[in-house]
């Protein structure tokens, strides 16, 4: 029998993830060890899912806590942690009601479909999303985003879903009518290269949502629960949307996701008409109470605060490194370092040094760290991403 964790892997599973080299053994705030003991500084944080970074200790007792009374009972029963994470998200969203799934394309998927009973009574059946947007794999999903490498092969797709230019007022204008059920975005893009919405974009579509009268689905998978200082990114432009999509963060490391959205359109879902038989479980949900509670108990001003020191630290290297290092980008502890070359070439670059991080949109470093970080952890990722990019620049790397 082979040992390697990596050979056996390549035995028996699907092998359509680019795994990293690494046999992980254990993982404790910002740092994850691998079989050999060798050390790495976690600055993807699972893809923004470890929010409290690995093995939080109030996690573990409060998981530890509800495996000791029950795991798993259906959404048949009343649900201590199910509720009082609900009443968590309603107080602090301004929002009405909670609808609890598995993941952010669960969750996405059935904000589709709410919008679509809403559409259906006002006569509406367009969807409009954007380029760029990720939300998810499931059919809805990839039918509202514009990802060759997710979709080929893999139609046909659901009708009347446009996905349109991002940032683009002219082509948003032309394309919202009366026939406009929903218009869904993310507000800060992550597969989109850590793209945020221009607020004259953004006055552009309320405007155009006072005229025409439809949904507005802000997808916070991977920007919300405190990523970016503010509970959500949509935060930051003064609006309220109809219908927030959450996932990643809010589990605290446990699949959990999440639709939020007003007392008028949760009453379109009637009993039995949508549901899912683990979303909101309990062990997820009493992770994602302490997950809520520590975000307004100083992680998030935290991530606010580090945020800034980290975009201070990767403009800094941008002024080292101008040919190789062309924008910074991003919010809080959701950051992006453009390069003039391949993002995946500085990732390979950065784990031999033992920092974790992403590439993503080819030509862009993703940094997600905890929103626990320290000032220590920061110092460590400028101090070793300099190193990384010295080391490609004496290579002679191609610039493009």
């Amino acid at each position: 029998m082979k040992d390697s964790l990596i050979e056996r892997e390549h035995e028996v599973m699907f092998q359509n993830y680019r795994r990293l080299p690494i046999e992980i053994e254990r993982a404790i705030g910002a740092e994850i060890f691998d079989t050999s003991g060798k050390r790495y500084l976690d600055f993807l944080s699972g893809i923004a899912v470890n929010a409290l970074g690995h093995s939080h200790p109030r996690i573990i007792k409060a998981i530890q806590q509800q495996a000791e009374q029950y795991l798993h009972v259906s959404n048949f029963f009343y649900q201590e942690p199910q509720i009082r994470l609900s009443e968590l998200i309603k107080e602090k969203s301004g929002m009405d009601r909670v609808y609890f799934s598995n993941s952010g394309a669960e969750s996405f998927e059935g904000a589709i479909k709410l919008a679509r009973l809403w559409g259906n009574e006002h006569g509406k059946h367009h969807m409009i999303a954007f380029e760029g947007g990720f939300h998810g794999r499931t059919y809805g999903a990839l039918s509202l985003m514009n990802k060759p490498l997710y979709k080929d092969g893999m139609g046909p797709f659901l009708p009347n879903m446009s996905v349109i230019p991002f940032n683009d007022v002219e082509a948003l204008t032309q394309s919202v009518n009366q026939d406009t059920c929903a218009v869904a975005l993310e507000f800060l893009q992550g597969e989109g290269g850590i793209t945020h919405a221009d607020p004259a974009f953004i006055t552009a579509l309320m405007n155009l949502k006072e005229q025409f009268n439809f949904l507005l689905i802000a997808d916070e998978v991977q920007s919300g629960v405190g990523r970016t200082g503010s509970l959500f990114f949509f935060d930051k432009y003064l609006i309220k949307p109809d219908i927030i999509v959450m996932a990643k963060g809010i589990g605290g490391g446990l699949p959990l996701g999440a639709i939020v959205t007003t007392n008028d359109l949760a009453k379109l879902v009637d009993k039995g008409r949508h549901g899912t038989t683990y979303g909101g479980n309990s062990l997820a949900c009493a992770a994602g109470i302490v997950v809520m509670e520590e975000l307004y108990a100083g992680v998030m001003a935290n991530a606010r605060e580090m945020g800034c020191y980290l975009k201070d630290t990767l403009h800094a290297i941008k002024d080292e490194f101008p040919e190789l290092v062309r924008e910074i980008r991003g919010c809080g502890c959701m950051q992006g370092a453009v390069l003039s070359f391949e993002s995946a070439i500085l990732v390979e670059e950065l784990l031999k040094n033992g920092i974790i991080a992403n590439s993503t949109a080819v030509k862009v470093l993703r940094v997600l760290p905890p929103l626990t970080i320290s000032k220590k952890d920061v110092d460590e990722f400028g101090e070793k991403l300099r190193t990384s990019l010295q080391n490609l620049a004496s290579k002679g790397i191609p610039k493009g």
